[in-house]
């Protein structure tokens, strides 16, 4: 007699329970760590005498060191195991965090934050190919919203705890809180999340084990799945950029807010805690192609209000943008290696998040270059107009995928 074969875990049980609580906690231990810098640019920018484009590096860095390691850590966790590579990455990145805010200058701490960002690449690189692993079939849409929520609140504890104890103290200060937040983060992590059970790791001797190039290669010329990583690349950049440099704006004529509530605006984050999972959920229920489009929609809709000088309506605006960007990256996010072969999940979904960080690292930057120098009126156009070619992206090559439609009973 043989055992049944392991189908995943279904909602109710006690390990979907503690797998979508443990990589809430991975998510929280990384994404606080990788925006912490964020919540505190202004005063980097005055302590260390920088523009506010290069103090805005210390977030590119790490998302930059982050976009050059998840493709590494996908073939680690192919040889090791998923949970092992992500502890093992997460628990170097939390070591990491602690030494960044001893730099005494701009230089150094670009390095430390780049090979913090290298660590926490192990945590996206995975996660998402852990749990289409883990979890059944038919909730795997949903099961991904919950932990994109999880990073969400992750992101904003990181801002936040950074931001106001920074402006108590001095900006060292509040990295440091954020970094021993995260060690708790991992701890419970660590603790939490049960054994993989849908994977087996790759041994060196196994012979008909397609090499780490061809299984990148695989995805790489699938017309649908370049179609993800463009999502990722061109929302994820204007998502950072819009975070990166609306405190400039909003400390600036006309608006001249202080510190402390310009921080308080990063609680717009929870609107993207709450659009996470309601997104994965309709798309099961109506497919993930007409979700992702009507998050576009929302994305691009916010993104517009926060041209009216007026920060009432700029707050609804970020409110909206910020919804509608974690609700496409939720359904993008799963799409990737739910949509792939079983023996490329984990390279699909570390492309995805290749095209994720590069978007952050490149325009995070870049589109700072445009603030400093023109208006942030342009600036806005451009976040409009990044939204669009991802619209126009998805319709070309995800409208008749098979995965986008909703998935059987």
């Amino acid at each position: 007699m043989t055992d049944d074969p392991f189908r995943g875990h279904a909602p109710g049980s006690a390990e979907y329970r503690r797998l979508i609580v443990g990589l809430f906690f991975a998510g929280v231990a990384t994404f606080a760590q990788l925006y912490s810098t964020q919540g505190v640019l202004p005063q980097i920018a005055d302590d260390l005498e920088v523009a506010p484009a290069t103090a805005a590096l210390t977030v590119s860095a790490a998302t930059l060191g982050l976009a050059i390691a998840v493709i590494p850590w996908s073939a680690v966790a192919d040889r090791i195991g998923r949970l092992q590579a992500m502890a093992l990455g997460v628990i170097a990145a939390t070591a990491l965090g602690l030494c960044a805010p001893l730099s005494s200058e701009i230089g150094l701490l670009l390095v430390l934050r780049l090979a913090e960002g290298m660590a926490l690449g192990a945590i996206p690189a995975v996660a998402l190919a852990y749990l289409s692993e883990e979890v059944s079939a038919r909730h795997a849409a949903a099961a991904a919203g919950s932990y994109i929520a999880g990073t969400t609140v992750g992101g904003l504890l990181g801002r936040i705890v950074a931001g106001v104890v920074g402006e108590l103290t001095a900006w060292r200060a509040g990295v440091w809180a954020v970094a021993l937040l995260c060690v708790v983060a991992a701890v419970l992590f660590l603790w939490l999340t049960p054994r993989a059970r849908g994977f087996v790791p790759r041994r060196r001797n196994e012979r008909y084990s397609p090499t780490l190039l061809r299984r990148l290669l695989v995805p790489l010329r699938s017309p649908q799945q370049l179609a993800l990583y463009a999502q990722g690349f061109l929302l994820m950049g204007a998502f950072v950029a819009v975070y990166n440099y609306l405190g400039f704006h909003l400390s600036a004529p006309p608006f001249l807010l202080p510190v402390w509530l310009v921080t308080l605006l990063f609680l717009a984050y929870l609107a993207g805690t709450v659009s996470s999972p309601w997104a994965g959920g309709l798309a099961t229920r109506f497919g993930r192609y007409p979700v992702l489009l009507g998050a576009l929609g929302l994305t691009a809709t916010g993104a517009l209000l926060m041209l009216v000088p007026a920060v009432a309506v700029l707050l609804c605006g970020l409110l909206l943008f910020t919804a509608g960007f974690f609700a496409a990256h939720a359904v993008a996010s799963g799409w990737a290696p739910t949509a792939a072969s079983t023996e490329t999940r984990a390279q699909a979904s570390s492309l995805y998040y290749f095209g994720y960080y590069a978007g952050s690292s490149l325009f995070g930057w870049a589109l700072g270059l445009v603030f400093g120098s023109t208006s942030w009126s342009l600036f806005v156009v451009l976040m409009v107009s990044m939204c669009l070619a991802a619209a126009v992206i998805a319709v070309a090559a995800l409208r008749t995928t098979a995965s986008g439609r909703p998935m059987a009973g």
